[in-house]
């Protein structure tokens, strides 16, 4: 029954504020872990720096601090190439994406005046000279001549009146079965 009934303004605000002094906490607790993680990953990989006396351990400590440079722009360097691929990778990820929805417009094709020996010889190149006759390989069909003696109404009212009838009907079957 309670489902039914409306949470007043004053509960709601006093709900909006607890979530809030939450999440303030819990916002703060992440920020001092991530300074102590930091603080103890300086400890680990950056000793306090203790210079020497003598030319000789000046030069030990600085050829330790070259190499360690060394491998640090290593690393960097991975790193950075990591990224790239993934980002790329995302890239790509997200064109598929957007294929795969086809909220993509297709662009307005242009027209383009071009005979036929034009298309061909730009598909084909330069060195192909194509002329295209269209007529050659057309079928030839020979026209037959109709006899125009007979009067013409007089042909289709013919074919209707023996076509009328039972005995029309029983023609029509009889040619069609033939």
């Amino acid at each position: 029954m309670s489902d039914s009934k409306k949470m007043t303004s004053s509960r709601k605000n006093h709900l909006k504020s607890l979530l809030l002094q939450i999440a303030q906490g819990i916002l703060e607790a992440e920020t001092q872990q991530l300074a102590e993680a930091k603080e103890e990953y300086l400890a680990q990989n950056c000793p306090s720096l203790s210079l020497p006396g003598s030319m000789e351990e000046l030069q030990l400590l600085v050829r330790k601090m070259h190499q360690t440079i060394e491998k640090v722009d290593e690393e960097r360097y991975d790193t950075e190439a990591k990224v790239a691929k993934t980002n790329k990778e995302i890239d790509d990820l997200k064109l598929k994406v957007v294929d795969l929805k086809g909220k993509f417009k297709k662009p307005a094709l242009k027209k383009v005046r071009m005979s036929a020996d034009q298309m061909l010889q730009a598909l084909l190149g330069s060195k192909h000279k194509v002329n295209l006759d269209l007529r050659a390989n057309l079928k030839q069909v020979k026209k037959e001549v109709k006899d125009e003696s007979g009067d013409t109404v007089g042909d289709w009212r013919k074919n209707i009146e023996d076509k009328a009838g039972m005995d029309g009907r029983k023609k029509m079957f009889e040619g069609a079965e033939a």
